[in-house]
């Protein structure tokens, strides 16, 4: 079986890998098929596929949209577990898992199908199908979130998981999902139970094993207007800590980009412009008040943005984002543009700086 994971800088014998687990939405699409070939190398993309009652068919838009930004040779890894499981329309045959897989195969796109241990008999059958379609194994999604508790499976359970997806453990990827980290509390906590859910967990040979978790908050709702506010990276601690308590091979670094975990809330109106901006320890959350017509506040906060010690020293060819916020900053787009695109390009420049620090200094 044919499994071209791509891997970054190696720490006690181990590569690193990062595993962004991203919306599948129109941003974050475009910010994955504008990555650079050494950002490229070593991300390991998981993306979700997120209920929308406005679109008529989540799948397909899915589908195409990966078509159009999923870099060549790139394994996309898919969960689909916010959808319901039945049919999707009305004569599909299966259900969101077999949709997947055949529309994404006849795009060209390879897929590896996200699984977890508390899913129906059906679920798990659509996933071998997948698995067996797509030749990329799979990813066995577990919770150790405090917003969503649920129990580690058991030896039997994950004995009966392979079979059921007719693959050997060295086939399938261990992804530990600790959830939102909302305070320096629950770091903590979620640290000490994604170590035991690891430490419980290695006696399997796992095609690779993943700790990952979100600290962006939900919105950004009660953020002040018209200047940076820092917002810790406290999922990259959680992970430091996990290493450190961690007495087995070290686990890739896994996140949520630049959004909060859960399923967004179907927001209403037109968002303030905003930037998301990843650096070393913190997010620099920029909101802008609505002066100017349209978005034109957005050409404000750039040049703020790149004018303040927030900027990098590689500037624009920090990643294509980057260029995009240099041009508004500059006044040389004709138009600022708006939330889909702010996202795309906040999450363009998180994927670069992550893969640079895990690549540069084997951390995030």
């Amino acid at each position: 079986m044919r499994h071209p994971w791509a891997w970054c800088r190696v720490r006690w014998g181990k590569p690193l890998a990062y595993v962004p687990i991203l919306k599948g939405k129109a941003g974050e699409f475009s910010a994955l098929g504008h990555v650079t070939p050494a950002v490229r190398s070593c991300i390991r993309p998981v993306m979700e596929l997120v209920p929308d009652p406005d679109v008529r068919d989540v799948l397909e838009t899915f589908c195409d949209r990966a078509m159009d930004a999923v870099p060549q040779g790139t394994v996309l890894t898919v969960d689909s577990g916010a959808l319901p499981t039945t049919r999707v329309l009305k004569g599909d045959a299966g259900g969101p898992m077999a949709r997947l897989s055949e529309s994404l195969g006849l795009r060209g796109v390879a897929m590896c199908p996200v699984v977890r241990h508390t899913d129906e008999g059906d679920v798990l059958v659509e996933a071998a199908r997948a698995a067996a379609e797509h030749q990329r194994g799979a990813c066995l999604r577990v919770s150790v979130a405090l917003d969503s508790p649920q129990r580690l499976p058991d030896r039997a359970e994950i004995r009966g998981l392979f079979k059921a997806l007719r693959l050997e453990p060295e086939e399938v990827g261990l992804l530990i999902d600790a959830g939102p980290v909302d305070s320096e509390i629950e770091r903590d906590r979620l640290a000490d139970r994604a170590v035991f859910a690891l430490e419980a967990l290695t006696s399997w040979d796992w095609r690779h094993e993943c700790v990952a978790a979100g600290a962006f908050p939900v919105n950004l709702t009660g953020f002040p207007r018209g200047r940076a506010t820092p917002v810790a990276r406290r999922d990259a601690q959680l992970w430091r800590r996990v290493l450190n308590g961690h007495r087995g091979k070290s686990p890739d670094f896994g996140d949520f980009g630049v959004t909060h975990p859960r399923m967004p809330v179907k927001s209403r109106g037109t968002p303030d412009p905003n930037m998301r901006y990843t650096t070393a320890d913190a997010w620099q959350v920029f909101v802008y008040p609505r002066v100017r017509s349209g978005n034109d506040d957005f050409f404000v906060l750039s040049a703020d943005l790149v004018d303040s010690p927030h900027w990098p020293t590689t500037g624009a060819r920090t990643s294509w984002g980057d260029a995009r916020l240099k041009e508004c900053a500059n006044r040389q787009r004709p138009k600022a543009g708006g939330g889909t695109q702010w996202r795309a390009w906040a999450t363009s420049h998180h994927l670069a700086v992550v893969s640079a620090n895990l690549a540069t200094f084997g951390h995030p």
